[in-house]
């Protein structure tokens, strides 16, 4: 039979069976009248062929590790190794951090991943007046060189693979990196891991930038510029749609909106005179993962289809490495819930399997206890065994991209695609991802979908188990996690004491070096090495900064 008799045969046998269901639904009504995705997208009842009859497999699916790399960038993906088990964790003081690090790698983690403390995300040392009752809390005080010496000793940095949330003070954070390595006779060039260092995000939707856009986007490059010569296999930046859709976005405005930033950075690393493939195959991204199962699998693959398709006609990149959208994944800390916490890890282990089908490169679990505290060992240990489970005993990680000629999650990646580009479209002809946030548009969009998904929880139209159905009553929680309030004072001891032993004189004229050179157009990475090295503070490395770059002001949202 022709094809084209086949879907005439097709479209014949689905309106008879859509007769057929109508007689049905007036015996056994469904559940609702409207089906929607977790973003609020339209589910129809039943998907065939005739909704991908436009579809192109070749040019719109492709193979595993080939261009548009919908189905993944590796051509045998999970077969040859698992994505990194990456926890991410940090707490009070480097020693303790450092303990829970090793327990971690005990336990079967196969890279690290480091939470910092709020002082130290806005550039302040533990003995700022703006610090009190933040040190430590929701993540490791991290002040200078000696702290990260600490936090990483006895964990060979050859051997590991790290992740550093960090942004606005990237540049610093990564410099105590590198010396770190270095006293431990490990050269930059081996040095394997990534920084956040995404501050259009932190704009949008995080809070925790320092220095205005335009400089900010200058030490983003320096940083592009100083790794792709010095430290290769680092990825300098790890583009962030988690933060966005934990904000409240949909999952289209996620894809939508993290990739008008990257191709933000993109654009800055090309006006700065870098080779697109000099600096792309080292660009990553990092995702949420929420609890729609399937247009999350669908989000993920619709991301990866859209970034090799830009880098490739947008930008010209010739390496396919460039094309690649390589990702971290985090499930959805928004989607926990304090009620009932076990319940969360059923939700972790569904969100698991949408990064695991959706191809994620590395994955974080949360831990049950993450809407009540930081998490305890017992939790964290279940969290990193529900990602063991996934991958040793689910069968999902046997064969590339599983789900892939499903008609539902085709027609989902198609949709996925057309609404991110719609958006990225409209960023684009307000001058891009920087001009968008100025404007307020970005985060108003986020604002709008937020508020939209409360007021389906509120109304009862979107059930969330424990939260708006199904409650019980609970004691309060025992055994919670929490950070000693002298975790404050024993860092300004440190601080004290370091000040007391450094050079100082050599510290005011590395800083000194670097207030010159920030009123250049140099490359500033060199720079805050030598502070680093000689002691100097991360509050007194962005000081120093900050008053040749100001602080950036948040416009108002209207």
């Amino acid at each position: 039979m022709a094809e084209k008799e086949k879907l005439e045969a097709l479209r014949m046998r689905r309106q008879q069976w859509d007769e057929k269901t109508a007689k049905s639904l007036e015996r056994f009504p469904e559940r609702k009248e409207k089906f929607v995705t977790g973003s609020s997208e339209p589910v129809e009842r039943l998907y065939t062929s005739l909704d991908l009859e436009d579809f192109d497999e070749n040019e719109q699916l492709g193979l595993p590790g080939e261009y548009p790399f919908t189905r993944g960038v590796q051509p045998t993906m999970y077969r040859g190794r698992f994505w990194t088990m990456r926890q991410y964790a940090g707490f009070a003081t480097a020693e303790e951090s450092n303990k829970r690090y090793k327990y971690l790698l005990e336990q079967g983690q196969t890279g690290l991943s480091v939470a910092f403390d709020l002082p130290t995300q806005i550039g302040y040392d533990s003995d700022h007046a703006l610090s009190e009752g933040e040190v430590g809390k929701v993540g490791v005080a991290i002040d200078s060189l000696k702290d990260m010496e600490i936090l990483f000793d006895g964990i060979p940095l050859d051997q590991v693979s790290t992740s550093m949330t960090i942004n606005a003070p990237a540049s610093v954070l990564l410099a105590m990196y590198i010396a770190v390595a270095e006293k431990q006779g490990v050269s930059p060039g081996q040095l394997r891991g990534t920084i956040q260092n995404d501050i259009l995000k932190e704009y949008i939707a995080r809070g925790t930038y320092i220095f205005p856009v335009e400089p900010s986007m200058r030490l983003i490059t320096n940083i592009f510029e100083y790794c792709s010569k010095e430290v290769p296999q680092w990825n300098t930046i790890s583009i962030s749609g988690y933060h966005i859709r934990e904000a409240g976005s949909s999952a289209v405005q996620e894809v939508a909106f993290t990739l008008a930033d990257g191709m933000a950075y993109v654009e800055a690393a090309i006006e700065a005179g870098l080779e697109v493939d000099s600096f792309a195959p080292r660009l990553s991204f990092f995702f949420n993962a929420h609890n729609d199962l399937l247009e999350e699998v669908a989000k993920f693959r619709a991301a990866r289809r859209i970034w090799a398709k830009l880098m490739k006609e947008k930008y010209g990149a010739k390496s396919e490495k460039s094309m690649m959208l390589k990702f971290h994944t985090q499930t959805g800390g928004s989607t926990l819930t304090a009620q009932q916490p076990d319940n969360n890890i059923v939700r972790v282990a569904i969100q698991t399997l949408a990064a695991v089908l959706g191809g994620t490169q590395s994955l974080h679990t949360n831990s049950k206890d993450e809407a009540l505290a930081l998490p305890t060992e017992d939790s964290v240990r279940i969290a990193l065994r529900t990602q063991q489970i996934v991958a040793h005993e689910s069968g999902v990680a046997e064969t590339a991209d599983p789900l892939a000629g499903s008609y539902y999650v085709e027609d989902l990646t198609n949709r996925i695609e057309a609404g991110a580009m719609a958006y990225i479209n409209r960023i684009t002809e307000m001058g891009g991802a920087p001009a968008a946030i100025e404007k307020g548009y970005i985060q108003k969009e986020i604002m709008d979908s937020a508020y939209e998904y409360q007021k389906q929880i509120e109304k009862n139209e979107r059930i969330v188990v424990g939260l708006n159905k199904f409650q019980v009553k609970e004691a309060a929680p025992k055994g919670l996690l929490r950070v000693d309030p002298s975790v404050g004072e024993m860092q300004k001891a440190k601080l004290d004491q370091l000040r007391g032993e450094r050079d100082n004189q050599q510290v005011s004229d590395r800083l000194a070096a670097l207030k010159e050179a920030a009123v250049t157009e140099a490359n500033l990475m060199p720079f805050i090495l030598d502070a680093v090295k000689e002691y100097a503070t991360l509050g007194e490395i962005c000081g120093t900064l900050r008053e040749v770059f100001g602080e950036y002001q948040q416009s108002v949202v209207l």
